[in-house]
This record gives structure tokens, sequence and C-alpha cells, in this order.
């Protein structure tokens, strides 16, 4: 059994409490500051140890921390923690800037400790079977990405008006909190991007001013990728596409599977189908970093991924705010 700290029990901390627990392999405990909320989860979840500050939870002793706080919090926490060697599961986004990286890139290569980021499209097993059939060639190179993605925010977030959301500089609005996802997964596929220009505005979503809508447009490399996300429309519905130059690879995520065609014409070929729960990725996610700590796998998505896709998501907002395209080398 892993000793595992998850720090912050706000509604994604809540939830890797819960998912680290359906492993069987972890005991998991809890920092959070506010007390109800402590309270609350720990009897909820039975947890053994719960704590207020991070310095009574380093007081005791852990294998790893998941850090799910506001994502300005992500990097100083993360270097105090990869200081005393415990290894990291870091919820998305990295940051909100790019202020103290560097020395976490540091401190980490120090202490040898893992790190991984917590983007759970790379548990995903639809999509970890189409990435395998894109790494082969299957379909031959690819040439075009394109992504389409929406969802009922209030539905699915009702207390977004009370949390980090709100503001960019916690990591909300749609490209920080939504986005960002298809970004790192599109990344993964078929390599970095490196230049981009981003359109962005807020539309529907009561009681915010953030974004909640987004266009973007992307190079990774000779490879041309689009994406378009809202967090208003009824459906919840995301497809990521591959165009290559013989056939085109589908993630149907609100369906759980993977399409292919390669033949004028011809119909949609399901290549292979999931059936999953919503928590079912987190427990895959925290069953894969579970794994990581004992040595048998690598981290799904690294630092340094995890540090490409945050370059991505400060060019867009830099994109929106600019009106033109911003180069990833730049930043």
């Amino acid at each position: 059994m892993k000793r595992i700290l998850v720090i912050g029990g706000g509604s994604i901390g809540e939830r890797h409490v819960r998912c680290f627990q359906n492993t069987g392999r972890a005991d998991v405990s809890l920092c959070e500051l506010n007390d109800d909320v402590r309270q609350r989860v720990a009897q909820s979840y039975r947890l053994r140890q719960s704590f207020r500050t991070l310095d009574e939870a380093l007081a005791a002793s852990h294998d790893a921390a998941v850090i799910c706080t506001p994502a300005h919090l992500h990097v100083p926490m993360a270097v105090q923690l990869a200081k005393r060697g415990i290894a990291l599961l870091i919820e998305k986004p990295l940051s909100v800037s790019l202020d103290g990286v560097d020395e976490l890139v540091h401190v980490v290569r120090e202490a040898g400790a893992p790190v991984s980021m917590a983007y759970v499209y790379r548990a995903h097993p639809a999509l970890i079977d189409m990435k395998r059939a894109l790494d082969q060639r299957r379909f031959g190179r690819p040439v075009e990405v394109v992504a389409r993605s929406g969802q009922h925010f209030p539905f699915y977030r009702p207390a977004y008006r009370q949390i980090y959301y709100t503001r960019h500089e916690t990591g909300g609005g749609a490209i920080q909190d939504a986005l960002t996802h298809l970004l790192n997964a599109a990344e993964w596929l078929v390599g970095p991007i490196t230049r981009l220009v981003a359109d962005a505005e807020h539309c529907v979503l009561e009681g915010v001013d953030v974004e909640d809508t987004v266009h973007l447009i992307a190079r990774h490399g000779d490879v041309l990728s689009s994406f378009s996300l809202n967090q208003h429309q009824a459906p919840n519905e995301t497809t990521l596409t591959v165009i290559c130059e013989h056939g085109v690879a589908r993630l149907e995520s609100h369906r759980r599977r993977w399409r292919s065609c390669t033949e004028p014409g011809a119909e949609w070929t399901v290549e292979a189908e999931f059936a999953l729960e919503r928590d079912d990725l987190f427990v895959r996610q925290a069953n894969a970093f579970l794994d990581v700590l004992d040595g048998k796998a690598e981290p799904a998505c690294t630092l340094t991924e995890a540090l490409q896709t945050l370059c991505v998501n400060l060019a867009a907002l830099q994109s929106v705010k600019e009106r033109r395209w911003i180069e990833i080398s730049d930043l």
C-alpha cells in the first residue's frame, strides 16, 4: 500500500481521494485548509489521517502527493514536496505562468522522485489504442488534427462561480480549464505545437467574465490542427480526429471508442469500444501513477510534456489578447 497525500479537497481532490482508494493499492490522506470540507471528505471516505496545512502533512510520512489546488499554487507546492523526495502527481495545468518552473525542473532532477501530470486523457483506453495505431503508421503520416468539444459546464460543475474557474490567475477560463486537455492529447499524438493563433469569448456562462468559447488553429511542425471548444452546449461531446495520408482515426470520447476510415465513401469502422464510467479514467490514472511508484512504468505525462502544454496555454491566452500568431519558442 502506497501512502498517498491528496492536497486540496475540492471536487477534483475528492475524486482523487475516491479513485486512489478504489485501486485497493493506496492508503490515502487529505490536506485541506477548509475545516468543513476536510472533515466532510475525511469522514465520507473514512480517511485514517487528514491535515489542515501542508506543514502539518509533511510532519507525517508519504510516498507521493497529488496536488489538486488552484493552478497558481502547483509549482511552489511541488518544489516544497520534491525537495523532500516525495513523488508527485500534479493536476493540470502545470501552472498559470512560467514563474518558478525552472526551479521545479532543477529540484525534480536533483531529487530523483518521479513526477507525472494528471492529463487524464492519457489514461483513456481508446486514445491509448488509437495512439498505438498512429505510432505504427497504420494510416500513414499524420497531416491534420481536428478537435471538437462541448459540455454544459453548469450541469457538470455547478459551483464554477465559487472556485478557481472565475479568474485566469488561478487557472480559470475555458483555455486553461478544458481546452488544455485536448491540446495535450493532440501533442501526445502528433508532437508539440510550434505556433498558434486563437480567438475566445465569454458567450453564455452566467456569473463569470472569463472565456467559455474558444477557437484555435495551430501547427505541430508540418502538421496542421484546429480546435473548437465551448462550455455551454447541451450535449456532452468530444471528438479528436487525426487525418493521415492513407486514412483517418477518430477518438469519440463521449462514446468511449475510436473509429477509422480508409476508403473514400466507406463507412466508419469501430476499432475499439470500452465500457467506462466517469470515475474509471481517474482510477486508471491512479493505477498508472502507482505503477510508476512501483518502478513498473514511466509517467504517462512527463513534467517536460506538461511544460510544453503550459507554454501552449499561455500562447493561446496571449494570442487572444494580442490578436496575432504566437511562436511557442518565443515564450
